[in-house]
């Protein structure tokens, strides 16, 4: 094929429109630069920095030994869809069966089924945000509408009832959030959630979609609250979890969906379509995670929380941040606007992308752009790292901001 030809265009417009995912991207130049000699923080990746608990790998090594090698079904095996539909019922109480069930690869994946199955071209999905960076992607890809509702700094970063409630539209199909969330760590409470739930309740045609991959990553005293328990909307919500941060799973790539048997059974049959059943090994590790021990995960959860309080603590002595208190997950949010039209003499910063990638090239810390999640003011900053790493990082940052002007 012609070097000089627009291979671009080749491809569907579909993937053309898509944006690249912004951690991703970030994650990528990180170790470039680390390839090249330079001694690159990286807290740019949503990943937790333990191993997977022992009893968990295991069961996965007992799966090979058992003959576990062979196609699964598609939905997922029977055994760990009963386990699944055990833990809703015993963390989230949340009454599905496992033919309620689905399992994928990954919660992403999960994600992405869904809005595949329940939105036609023109559907609206309302997300709250700051949102996870592929939700509005995922829409996209579905010919839906992305309807942005942005919670505000001095709300925690959480949408109320009432800024949801104006959004709704006629075409409004699905309503989606995290929480906790990716990429603030905002918690919404059950008294929010029931409020929320209120307004879902008034129209009937919408659905809800609450990622909780992060739910065990908690640290308030009143914990996770679902939204899918309350017994006016459940038939409505499709809860997604998955055994990636709790678990500290993530390259085993197991995700599940809790739904409506009508939508369990549209996924299943996109799934059967698309990838069919997930990896069968990973699959027997992950009721094991579920159905054993949750102490390693509370372990990590203090650890998070430990961390959480020191980055906030540095953060908050780095001149013009604004930082919030993150209620759970691995990340802090400042916001970083006060150095938008500053300069270091040879790079200006306008925007959080460029702050992002100066900070790559100047301090070697790999942060994400807030743009990427719906919030352009601020910056991610995963805390799942080292307490040296991190104190290292943020003094990084500290440094290299004193040279803006």
């Amino acid at each position: 094929m012609s070097a000089t030809l627009d291979t671009v265009s080749l491809l569907a417009d579909r993937i053309n429109a898509l944006e690249e995912s912004s951690t991703l991207a970030m994650t990528k130049k990180a170790r470039e630069l680390a390839a090249q000699g330079h001694k690159v923080i990286s807290l740019s990746v949503g990943e937790p920095d333990f191993k997977t608990p022992q009893h968990i790998c295991e069961a996965a090594k007992k799966a090979i030994d058992d003959g576990f090698h062979g196609y699964s079904p598609v939905a997922g095996y029977p055994d760990l869809r009963k386990a699944i539909a055990d833990k809703f019922k015993r963390d989230n109480n949340i009454d599905w069966k496992p033919e309620n069930i689905v399992v994928s690869t990954g919660a992403k994946h999960s994600l992405a089924n869904v809005i595949q199955v329940l939105i036609n071209p023109g559907d609206e999905v309302i997300i709250f945000s700051p949102y996870w960076v592929s939700y509005s992607e995922m829409v996209k890809l579905a010919e839906g509408k992305a309807v942005v509702v942005d919670g505000s700094f001095e709300n925690n970063f959480k949408v109320t009832p009432e800024q949801f409630e104006a959004a709704i539209t006629d075409r409004t199909k699905i309503v989606m959030y995290a929480s906790p969330n990716n990429p603030t760590g905002s918690i919404y409470s059950e008294a929010e959630l029931r409020a929320i739930a209120d307004v879902v309740a008034r129209h009937d045609n919408i659905y809800v979609l609450a990622d909780e991959i992060y739910e065990y990553i908690n640290f308030t005293p009143e914990g996770h609250f679902s939204i899918g328990s309350i017994p006016a909307i459940a038939e409505r919500v499709i809860t997604v979890n998955g055994v990636a941060k709790g678990f500290a799973m993530t390259g085993w790539r197991i995700g599940y969906i809790g739904a409506a048997k009508w939508i369990a059974d549209g996924v299943e049959k996109l799934q059967g379509q698309v990838t069919s059943g997930t990896n069968s090994i990973a699959q027997k590790a992950s009721v094991a995670a579920l159905t054993g021990t949750l102490e390693p995960s509370f372990e990590m959860t203090k650890a998070y929380h430990r961390r959480r309080d020191l980055v906030v603590k540095l953060l908050k002595e780095v001149p013009g941040f604004r930082t919030n208190v993150p209620e759970g997950a691995f990340y802090a949010f400042p916001d970083i606007s006060y150095y938008y039209g500053k300069s270091d003499g040879t790079t200006a910063i306008e925007n959080s992308d460029d702050f992002a990638g100066w900070l790559l090239t100047t301090a070697h810390v790999a942060t994400v752009a807030g743009s990427g999640f719906g919030a352009p003011n601020c910056l991610r900053i995963s805390t799942a790292a080292s307490d040296e790493s991190l104190a290292e990082a943020v003094q990084r940052i500290k440094d290299a901001v004193a040279t803006l002007k």
